[in-house]
């Protein structure tokens, strides 16, 4: 981000509005047009300069773009923070500014109407396929609670740090981790799986999550980017799982921890046509090895029973030459 640059782009208010309206949330081009009361193209002029300049940035999901703040107070970049320390000073000190910046933010909350009823809309037309599939296993409640007591006692007083949830879906494991994350990204191959999460990921702090639309089997990030991965009920859709979780550990930063819930081994050959399952879940013994192999220390494994399938839960740490590995614990029963 040039100085110069950045300057030139804040040197409009029409801009000024937008970047603020991208510290409350993550918006579609099409979205800042029906806050702002403009037509799309003129929109799209600003958001080019914006953009370019580094202030702001896009992200294509299926038909749809995207728009993030590239500034925040929290940046780790000292440009970008002063710019959004001045941008929310203005808006306390320009009593026009500030004004117009509170009716903008009044406007997003047909935005979160709008979004939250999409996802009920494809709730409703999807419902029976989801309980069909639930009915096979335990409960969402135990699993997320073990899920969170596992990753916090893995964690320490640490907490999560950067978290990348692969194949978030709903985001509800998102939401579930986000309090103890210091930023997560919620990442998935699904548009419409992205815009369901959006509507319910919409409350938290623009800058602490990230939504991102991509294939599990080619990780875009970073090497070491993050300190906690998590696979909840995706990694059974991988047709080479190893290959995923060697994606994983490059992008795990060294002492940071990796959890996967999925299903034990089991013989439902026909998930493989009516969910779409490439692998009739796992057995300890493969998760560990594929863990070893990608460079990970298994270290915990829980067994959830409820029904027919046998949901399972397994974590373990990244290696690294300077820290001693993690033994692992014994697992344990099926509850």
């Amino acid at each position: 981000m040039a100085i110069h640059d950045a300057i030139r782009a804040l040197d409009d208010p029409t801009r000024l509005r937008i970047l603020r309206l991208l510290a409350s949330m993550e918006l579609a081009v099409g979205e800042v047009a029906q806050v702002l009361g403009q037509s799309q193209p003129r929109v799209s002029r600003h958001i080019k300069i914006l953009c370019d300049s580094g202030l702001a940035e896009r992200r294509k999901e299926g038909a749809w773009v995207f728009l993030r703040s590239s500034v925040s107070e929290g940046s780790d970049n000292p440009l970008a923070a002063a710019i959004a320390r001045l941008l929310a000073i203005a808006e306390q000190e320009d009593t026009a500014f500030g004004r117009r910046c509170a009716e903008d933010r009044q406007h997003l909350d047909a935005i979160r109407s709008s979004r939250e009823s999409h996802a009920l809309d494809w709730f409703s037309r999807h419902a029976e396929e989801w309980d069909e599939l639930r009915s096979l296993h335990i409960e969402d409640g135990p699993v997320e609670a073990a899920l969170t007591e596992m990753l916090l006692g893995l964690a320490g007083d640490a907490g999560l740090g950067r978290m990348l949830d692969v194949g978030t879906g709903t985001g509800r494991i998102a939401e579930l981790l986000a309090p103890h994350a210091a930023r997560v990204v919620a990442f998935d191959k699904s548009p419409d799986m992205l815009r369901i999460a959006r509507a319910r990921l919409q409350h938290l702090r623009a800058d602490s999550v990230e939504l991102v639309q991509g294939d599990f089997a080619q990780i875009p990030f970073a090497a070491r980017s993050f300190d906690t991965v998590l696979f909840h009920q995706v990694l059974h859709y991988a047709q080479a799982p190893e290959a995923v979780l060697a994606g994983a550990a490059r992008v795990t930063a060294p002492g940071g921890r990796i959890a996967i819930v999925d299903f034990a081994a089991h013989d439902r050959e026909d998930l493989r046509q009516t969910h779409a399952h490439a692998r009739l879940g796992f057995s300890d013994a493969q998760i560990e090895a594929m863990l070893r192999d990608a460079g990970f220390v298994p270290h915990e494994t829980r067994a959830l029973a409820g029904h027919e399938l046998v949901v399972k839960l397994w974590t373990g740490v990244r290696r690294e030459d300077s820290v001693a590995q993690l033994e692992p614990r014994q697992s344990r029963k099926a509850q």
